[in-house]
């Protein structure tokens, strides 16, 4: 066996094991090494090995002793050594472990280094040239040439509907329920000869990338876009070369038939056809369209656009307050077909000056001069300020249906009258243009002043209102155009985050008036809270069990609470209430009011209340389930069944309150409705007035006071459910129901013209 040392003789005893192992064997060599150098001559205690001799046993014995104990002394001392010189050691076993650590350093900055690289470092040629808020000219960027067999796209898929030609999956999931809008790069497409296939980008459509690229819907990372809008400019199609123009869509390297990308036009068609909508082939391409009609609008797919007005941008017409004014009836557009103009000055002529007709200044130059003109003989009007003199305002088809001049009349605060068979209206998918306009089929033109004269004057004023928003709103500018309908895109995309009617439609000083929804949260009650039931009593005990027994039988029922209003009886023993699976608490009230029904009593624990009389035996639990279940979708309406109806009645003048079943509603009954448990609050506490101390005074009319403090809080109606069989009650008499009683009726009718003129039941 070799050791650090040199050769052992045989019979000589081997070192400990421990020591040897104890010890690295590349430290124990060094150390040899170095110790034989410090001692050239072999000299030491221990001598140096000889072969065998003869002499004696014991002599041997002896040295190979003290070699031994020399051979272990060594060890020690090389140990001794080693940690002495450790520190001169240390360096060479320092450098090698620095080095290590060193690339390891390096590896790892340098995979951080290209992991950030690949992060923010933009992923194509796309989204290092994206469009930005710097506007670059058309010499700087890239020319494109197509080729004359370029590969064209098809035309119009008139079948298209975001389900079959939009790709929701590239949208995705993002916390901000926002789509992703990314702007292709500018370029110049030229054909084979250089010819450019398109002028110069318009103000407009530089305006309307600008809006986009500022929005929040605006992304830079072409994989993270949703929707694609090119750098093509094709607001005006009478500036397009057809097929060049879809020659260079299919050149944009996303385009896969056009699916997910949006195209933005106002001016569709051309000579002699004038088609409304955009002649270039597009495939899947969704179009946000200005002249649509009903042949070539994709509905739920494509977009109806205003014609952008930028006369009515450049004028400043100050808001003007609705009500009567000087004209009743004007049309100012120039280039009208002769077959209308004959229909207009035959009104005119007809209803003399509340009608004025308008045409082109004949007698001033062209220029911009004669655009802000309209002269009707020899006088000359302003234009577009002489469309604030008007309540109505024609706007007729030209040679396409869609028209700047909506945008102008609606700056002016004039209703339109738009008289335009098979046109639909600027984004007419979220705006109600009932409530801002008249439009009327060509075919009646020539009764147009008798059906706008048959319109009451308060909705007159609310139609002035409503119009002028809706250019503040929507029309007012490119931008205001642009994130309409990316808006309109995006709820069609995330429909549970989508903007409601009333945040389209509604003016903010409705929007967030007094009439603003106090329950704004969008999530429905859960199903699992149930309602609580408040059954109104005051002696028929016999009835008031039966209610009870069909009311418990109602799977969402919670709770029963009886509001006991006999002061001078006591109800009946414990022992004698109906036996039901909810708990039933009684509550006996200090004086008979009706509005006891509407405190908020601490026991009711649910949003969910049901207000029931104790007459009400003819409603079945399904029914009853059926009536919560409606009440969860519109948790912040009066659900009921009876229904009832006020109007104004003009031979009587005066309000009048009806029982009888119609086709119209506009209250619900209290008697059996479901209502959100924060009306008895606003009931109790917030009642405009002494409404409510009149209904205590009167014994009467707690349900018209319920109805019109929901509706005048919510701004919403009242909805009915209609139960399977009419609703009355056979076994009450004319005594003991007071709904019932013909005086009632009549007190209802009173009631009105107490509550209503010159009341306000908002706060």
């Amino acid at each position: 066996m070799r050791s650090a040392l040199g050769v052992r003789r045989p019979g000589a005893r081997s070192p400990s094991p421990s020591s040897l192992l104890a010890r690295p064997d590349s430290a124990l060599e060094v150390v040899a090494g170095e110790s034989a150098r410090s001692d050239p001559g072999g000299g030491g205690p221990c001598p140096r090995h000889e072969p065998v001799t003869e002499r004696g046993a014991e002599r041997e014995a002896a040295v190979a002793e003290e070699c031994e104990k020399e051979a272990v002394c060594v060890i020690m001392c090389a140990s001794v050594k080693y940690n002495i010189r450790g520190p001169a050691l240390i360096p060479r076993m320092k450098t090698k472990h620095r080095i290590y650590y060193i690339t390891l350093f390096s590896i790892v900055l340098l995979g951080l280094i290209a992991t950030g690289m690949f992060q923010f470092w933009p992923h194509s040629i796309e989204s290092s040239n994206d469009w930005n808020v710097e506007k670059r000219s058309v010499r700087d960027v890239p020319v494109v040439r197509l080729p004359a067999d370029s590969p064209i796209p098809e035309r119009g898929d008139l079948s298209c509907r975001m389900h079959t030609c939009f790709d929701v999956y590239r949208c995705g999931f993002n916390p901000k329920n926002k789509i992703k809008v990314y702007i292709y790069a500018l370029k110049k497409y030229v054909d084979d000869f250089g010819v450019p296939v398109s002028n110069t980008i318009s103000r407009e459509y530089n305006e309307l990338l600008t809006a986009i690229s500022d929005s929040d819907y605006y992304t830079d990372d072409i994989n993270r876009a949703c929707l694609f809008v090119p750098s093509i400019d094709v607001l005006n199609q009478n500036t397009l070369r057809i097929k060049e123009t879809a020659q260079a869509l299919a050149q944009l390297s996303r385009w896969d038939r056009g699916t997910n990308h949006l195209l933005f036009n106002m001016l569709p068609g051309g000579p002699p056809d004038y088609n409304t909508a955009l002649d270039v082939p597009r495939d899947r391409a969704l179009l946000a369209g200005g002249g649509f009609s009903t042949w070539t609008y994709r509905q739920g797919y494509d977009v109806s656009i205003p014609v952008y007005s930028p006369l009515s941008a450049e004028v400043d017409l100050p808001e003007k307050g609705p009500g009567p004014r000087r004209y009743f009836l004007i049309s100012s557009q120039v280039g009208l077909h002769p077959e209308y103009r004959e229909d207009l000055e035959a009104l005119q002529v007809k209803h003399g000056e509340s009608v004025l007709v308008l045409d082109k200044c004949t007698n001033l130059s062209e220029g911009g001069l004669s655009i802000r003109k309209r002269c009707h003989k020899h006088q000359v009007f302003d234009y577009p300020q002489v469309l604030q003199e008007a309540t109505f305002c024609v706007v007729l088809r030209g040679a396409r249906l869609g028209q700047a001049m909506l945008s102008d009349v609606l700056q002016a605060g004039c209703v339109p009258v738009v008289i335009a068979d098979s046109y639909i209206l600027p984004f007419s998918e979220v705006l109600d243009w009932k409530r801002a306009s008249v439009v009327v089929p060509e075919e009646k033109m020539s009764d147009v002043y008798s059906i706008l004269q048959s319109i009451p004057q308060r909705q007159i004023e609310e139609m002035q209102r409503q119009a002028r928003w809706f250019w503040e709103a929507y029309f007012q500018s490119i931008k205001a155009i642009a994130l309409a309908t990316l808006q309109i895109i995006n709820d069609r995309i995330y429909p549970y985050a989508a903007i409601s009617y009333e945040e389209w439609n509604d003016p903010p000083a409705v929007k967030w008036g007094s009439v603003s929804n106090p329950l704004f949260l969008p999530l429905i009650p859960p199903q699992s809270q149930g309602f609580t039931a408040i059954v109104l009593t005051y002696d028929r005990v016999e009835s008031l069990f039966r209610v009870i027994t069909e009311v418990s039988k109602v799977p969402s029922l919670s709770k029963l609470l009886v509001v006991w209003n006999n002061q001078n009886k006591n109800p009946p023993e414990d022992s004698l209430w109906p036996k039901i699976r909810v708990p039933l608490k009684v509550v006996r009230t200090a004086e008979n009011k009706l509005s006891n029904r509407f405190f908020p009593y601490d026991e009711i624990e649910t949003e969910a209340v049901l207000a029931i009389d104790d007459d009400i035996i003819m409603l079945t639990s399904d029914e009853l389930q059926f009536g919560y279940e409606v009440w969860r979708e519109f948790p912040d309406r009066l659900v009921g069944y009876p229904g009832r109806l006020h109007l104004w009645d003009h031979e009587m003048n005066k309000w009048k309150y009806e029982s009888e079943w119609t086709n119209e509603v506009s209250m619900v009954l209290t008697g059996a409705a479901f209502y959100h448990k924060y009306f008895n609050y606003l009931y109790t506490y917030k009642m405009p007035g002494d409404i409510k101390n009149w209904v205590d005074a009167h014994m009467n009319c707690e349900d018209i006071a319920m109805n019109f403090l929901v509706a005048n809080v919510t701004g919403k109606a009242v909805i009915k459910v209609t139960p399977r069989k009419k609703f009355k009650c056979p076994e009450c008499t004319a005594i003991d129901g007071l709904s019932l009683d013909q005086t009632h009726m009549v007190e209802s009718s009173t009631t009105l013209h107490e509550f209503l003129p010159g009341r306000s039941m908002r706060k």
